[in-house]
């Protein structure tokens, strides 16, 4: 059962070379301070674009906390998108206990990484700085750390560096 549900979370695992454009990424978070994939080093680096009025956005971000904030090797940053006023972002973030960072995003902000077609919608760069899993829809602190888990990075085992990934 937890195979075929790792394997629909991560389906679209075989399109990473097309969907994921991001080498990189510049945003600036709620408070002001930059936040580059580069600063993220050694890390997996997960990037959720969500919004308020979401349901299986806000369904998710416990355990993103959680994540966050149980693994030294994790960071995440939330992306909000399709936001009127960013107060009212900064209230349900507090509500929620979010402690990561939080990005105000728009098309220009989702551009610097990928598609963005349904939220929530969810990224993950290895700690090596590349492409992981590119995700639609609800995702779980547990899928994600039994991808973690079983795709560790080992660079010599990519030409060139790029990451080359299966779903099983």
């Amino acid at each position: 059962m937890m195979q075929r549900v790792l394997a629909g979370l991560f389906c679209l695992l075989l399109a990473l070379p097309s969907a994921i454009q991001a080498k990189g990424f510049v945003f600036t978070d709620s408070t002001g301070k930059k936040l580059t994939l580069s600063d993220y080093k050694g890390k997996w680096v997960l990037i959720n674009f969500w919004a308020t009025w979401c349901p299986p956005c806000l369904k998710e971000i416990p355990d993103l906390v959680s994540l966050y904030e149980s693994r030294k090797d994790v960071m995440v940053i939330g992306v909000a998108m399709d936001y009127q006023n960013p107060k009212t972002v900064l209230k349900f973030a507090d509500s929620l206990s979010i402690s990561y960072p939080i990005v105000f995003g728009d098309r220009k902000i989702a551009a610097q990484i990928g598609p963005v077609s349904m939220l929530p919608t969810t990224y993950l760069f290895d700690p090596a700085g590349q492409p992981a899993a590119y995700h639609v829809g609800l995702i779980s602190r547990e899928s994600l750390e039994e991808f973690m888990r079983e795709n560790p990075v080992n660079p010599q085992n990519r030409p060139g560096g790029a990451s080359q990934r299966k779903p099983k």
